[in-house]
């Protein structure tokens, strides 16, 4: 396969008109051309926080669920998803990673790398939308059941009992910590950030607030070289907000994610969130008390989201979308368009809407 005379927008080499050449799975050639480019290409988009969508739930998920999902999101450029759970008993977290693993078995080519665990131990005075039953502290014991080989990714609050031990642990097994849905201190968070902790799960929600004599959470991601996923749907984050994280942290430091429950695709209604009642009006995804449960956001409208909102350079772009995700988590065959990598690609019109999506080496969606 050859795609002629595209904008390639890598995150490191940065933009230029070439012809890409892909063989096999992998990213033969990247030949610079002369003359005007006839779309954009970036590295596929890369999702590490999403509960589901198009009617599925990653909590309820079965084989077919999790393909249909998959197959949800190609038109939306995503190439790499990590489902993500929320807060849960034991058999409940080992379900959904064993569920994720059998399929990553199955299937030859797959966008599904891996899972998320998004809790349970967290604060449970920052749950959010998260079930306050199952909420926990950490225990090796526990922790060394539930850290299958496909887990990459565990949302924790550095001030619950055992996180420490547990972090420890985790780079032991090369599992990524992020900090979230928590209420610690600057102290804390710094603490935890000397410790290797260097990722914020769906900043600045679900975290304590900025405040000019303890500046907590939301101080610590602005001042320190946290990694920051970010939720750029309106609802979440305002624009203003989005910009002055980019302003003050830069591109370089930004996760885009999509935090999308089963409910994304769909219809208003009512669906359900690790068994809590969430009610979507105008796209925005509520418990009944008004906490925000999860979006419905598709990650090619967060990238447009977060393009207008800041005004950022392709190549920035390119780096909140894919590129950051995969170096946090340790990634270094995807994320560029480079020789050698594999070829997971999305190319997008001028108006960074995607015409085509490569996974592995195939088109799996084309306009």
């Amino acid at each position: 396969m050859e795609l002629k005379s595209v904008l390639v927008v890598d995150p490191v080499d940065g933009e230029y008109t070439a012809n890409v050449k892909i063989s096999g799975t992998k990213i033969e050639s990247v030949d610079r051309a002369h003359g005007n480019p006839r779309a954009i290409m970036m590295p596929g988009f890369v999702d590490t926080h999403s509960h589901g969508a198009a009617g599925v739930n990653s909590m309820k998920m079965d084989h077919a669920g999790l393909e249909k999902w998959e197959e949800f999101l190609y038109p939306h450029g995503v190439t790499f998803l990590l489902p993500s759970t929320v807060s849960a008993l034991k058999k409940d977290m080992l379900r959904v990673a064993n569920q994720v693993s059998s399929y990553m078995e199955e299937k030859a080519r797959t966008s599904i790398r891996g899972v998320h665990y998004e809790g349970p131990y967290i604060n449970v005075k920052k749950k959010g939308a998260q079930n306050p039953e199952t909420i926990r502290p950490a225990t090796l014991k526990e922790l060394r059941e539930v850290l299958t080989d496909d887990v990459i990714l565990v949302t924790m609050a550095p001030e619950i009992d055992g996180f420490f031990e547990a972090l420890v642990e985790m780079k032991m097994q090369d599992v990524v910590v992020s900090i979230g849905h928590t209420d610690a201190t600057f102290a804390q968070v710094n603490k935890a950030f000397e410790a290797g902790c260097d990722r914020m799960t769906h900043f600045p929600n679900g975290m304590n607030t900025l405040h000019h004599r303890e500046v907590g959470c939301v101080g610590a991601g602005l001042i320190l070289p946290f990694k920051l996923e970010m939720i750029v749907d309106g609802f979440h984050t305002s624009p203003e907000f989005v910009k002055l994280v980019y302003v003050i942290r830069g591109a370089d430091n930004i996760i885009l994610v999509t935090d999308s429950i089963d409910a994304t695709g769909l219809e208003d209604g009512i669906y359900d969130l690790g068994g809590l009642k969430v009610t979507v009006n105008e796209g925005k995804a509520t418990l009944d008390d008004g906490t925000i449960a999860g979006s419905t956001l598709v990650f090619d409208q967060a990238v447009r989201n977060f393009r207008k909102w800041t005004g950022c350079s392709l190549v920035e772009l390119a780096r909140v979308s894919s590129y950051n995700a995969l170096t946090n988590l340790g990634i270094r065959n995807r994320g560029r368009i480079k020789e050698g990598y594999i070829a997971d690609l999305v190319v997008m019109n001028s108006e960074l809407n995607v015409v085509e999506t490569i996974l592995a080496g195939k088109t799996v969606y084309k306009l």
